[in-house]
């Protein structure tokens, strides 16, 4: 439902003790869900609950079996009224979600979200049947109606891309009972995993915690406090191994079965096909990011473990701060000012999009009890607003991370004029606004930046979230794309998946890396191989992208800003190539993403320089 839980799977691990959230933080924003519903009782909300299950009834009734009859002008208003059916059920299952989400422990909130998921499903059964005879409408009839004066031709990027699942399409049973059957399904398991997860305790120095405060511990300044962290994940993944790896084992073998009804040709054709990106263009990428593996974490974690003193890097120094770094925290009030400075740097308009998340309740940023962990921007739908979540604790990339989150709601925010089908964006420029608004934080504080020590600081930072973002996410998708194919061959043993992550692991990180015993079960806990399997190519794409439209605005672009708004307002109307010609950029072009990651060596090499 969400853009990500971004931070938890790029590897910005916010989060600590509740006790210790206050302190120094200042007021921290809770969300006001009453832009959607009051109250779980509302009766606003069973009113929308009846009205949904009536509206659905009414659609199949009024229109199944006729779409190809349909003119212009009726073809607008079916789709018009499928619109707002979507909008409907989005605002319910928005409330429902980020409510679950604000504590995934909540017995009540588990029920509401699942009683709803069953009612919602149910409901929508009806629905089926629009996709797949839409599909089925005659090429010349479809292009006559989407032509035509006055009628849905603002719409036929949405249907075209739905006309790309033609051939994978089954039949009209089967997908029925595939919709009904996804809340015992994906969908059921995805509760177990997020459940599962948040209710993880880790006993660190006699200390009780949970995974946000655990994976905190990370990027602590006392190496023993990082090393005492990471063996107590070790130690409590080791222990739900077989749980996380029963939960993969399902998912991947379910989609497999699905994958093959349909006849995809691949595991990861089904993502592309939905991004609506060129499997070509994917492996372009995949295969510069792999082939600049030594250029870029392997050069920069040997350069950082020289920085540490060591002639070995533990899984625990990872993300460790820089020797010289002051342990500093930052709080609220200075964060929300530092990034809404940066992007009013940038274009006043921007900061003004942003603002409105602080003052009205669009973000929940304390760590808390049975919170989820990480970091996303929600959309709900487009009469309403995005909501923002964080695990703030003051850290730099807290900062950052909110940088990111309000890049995706600013997106969200402008691409909701399109309307609720053509809003949303593919995953592969979902990233664009998020990674651009990081940017924009991140070259603002350097600017600022005089003392040679801090702009380390800043740099060594930055480059470590490029390469947990680029570097890091392409192994995840070879990772993915390994347990995919080797569960295909068969059931996979939790120490079968554990030998797939190492051998990422040790490929992307380098030799400098020593691997403690245990790490290898840390794929377990990241959340997009559970919820949107082979998502994570979307963070490398989208900065590379983002690289090559900031050299396009510092090479000073004409009428740059005006050309990203644009961007922005198009959601998910435009191909990404459409979107990217205005800059001179094609993502089709191996040398494109070449450029993204000239960016990072460049940053790498202003390291090394410092050092001679």
């Amino acid at each position: 439902m969400a853009y990500g839980r971004d931070a938890l799977a790029r590897d910005k691990d916010a989060g600590a003790k509740p006790s210790d959230a206050a302190a120094d933080l200042g007021q921290l924003p809770d969300w006001d869900l009453g832009d959607l519903y009051p109250a779980p009782d509302a009766p606003e909300l069973a009113r929308d609950i009846a009205a949904l299950e009536t509206a659905a009834a009414s659609f199949a009734a009024d229109y199944e079996g006729r779409l190809d009859t349909l003119d212009a002008a009726e073809m607008l208003a079916c789709i018009r009224r499928y619109e707002d059916i979507s909008v409907t059920g989005g605002r319910i299952m928005s409330y429902a979600g980020l409510r679950y989400y604000q504590n995934s422990t909540d017995g009540e909130r588990a029920k509401m979200l699942g009683d709803l998921q069953e009612k919602i499903t149910n409901f929508t059964t009806p629905l089926v049947f629009f996709s797949l005879e839409f599909n089925r409408i005659p090429d010349d009839v479809y292009e006559a109606v989407f032509t035509a004066e006055n009628g849905p031709s603002r719409y036929k990027p949405v249907f075209d891309r739905m006309r790309a699942m033609r051939p994978y399409q089954l039949s009209d049973e089967l997908e029925k009972f595939l919709h009904d059957n996804s809340v015992v399904g994906a969908a059921a398991w995805n509760r177990l995993f997020d459940e599962t997860t948040a209710g993880l305790t880790f006993e660190v120095d006699g200390e009780t915690l949970g995974i946000e405060a655990t994976l905190n511990l990370l990027t602590d300044h006392d190496r023993a406090k990082r090393e005492a962290g990471a063996r107590a994940l070790a130690k409590v993944f080791g222990e739900n191994v077989k749980l996380f790896a029963r939960i993969h084992n399902t998912l991947a073998k379910e989609k497999a079965i699905e994958d093959k009804w349909r006849k995809m040709p691949s595991p990861q054709f089904g993502r592309h096909l939905s991004n609506d990106v060129e499997p070509e263009v994917v492996e372009a990428l995949r295969n510069a990011v792999t082939a600049a593996y030594p250029r870029l974490s392997h050069r920069y974690y040997a350069l950082k473990a020289k920085w540490l003193g060591l002639e070995k890097m533990q899984v625990w120094d990872r993300n460790a701060p820089l020797p010289t770094e002051t342990p500093r925290t930052i709080n609220w009030a200075e964060a929300e000012a530092t990034v809404l400075d940066a992007y009013a740097g940038f274009s006043p308009d921007l900061a003004a999009l942003a603002k409105p998340f602080f003052d009205k309740g669009w973000i929940d940023a304390g760590v808390k009890p049975g919170k989820a962990p990480g970091a996303f921007a929600h959309p709900t739908v487009v009469t309403v607003h995005p909501y923002v979540m964080l695990n703030y604790l003051g850290k730099p990339r807290d900062v950052m991370t909110l940088a990111h989150e309000l890049g995706h709601g600013v997106h969200q925010s402008l691409a909701a004029a399109q309307g609720e089908l053509l809003a949303s964006t593919p995953l592969t420029l979902a990233e664009t606004a998020s990674v651009f608004g990081e940017m924009l934080t991140f070259r603002a504080l350097l600017a600022k930046t005089t003392d040679p020590v801090e702009r380390k600081g800043l740099l060594a930072g930055k480059v470590e979230d490029m390469i947990n973002t680029v570097v890091r996410q392409i192994a995840f998708y070879d990772f993915e794309s390994k347990l995919h194919a080797a569960r295909a061959e068969g059931e996979l043993t939790p120490e079968d998946i554990n030998d797939l992550w190492m051998s990422v692991q040790a490929e992307s990180l380098g030799p400098v890396f020593e691997f403690m015993p245990g790490y290898e079960t840390f794929w377990s806990y990241i959340p997009h191989f559970v919820h949107s399997p082979f998502y994570v190519y979307a963070y490398a794409f989208g900065d590379g992208l983002v690289n090559a439209l900031y050299a396009a605005y510092e090479g000073g672009l004409p009428d740059f800003q005006s050309k990203y708004f644009d961007l922005l307002k198009a959601g998910g109307s435009k191909h990404h190539s459409e979107l990217l010609a205005p800059f001179g950029l094609n993502a089709a072009d191996p040398a494109f993403w070449d450029k993204g990651l000239s960016m990072i060596e460049g940053f790498i090499d202003e390291l090394e320089a410092m050092e001679a």
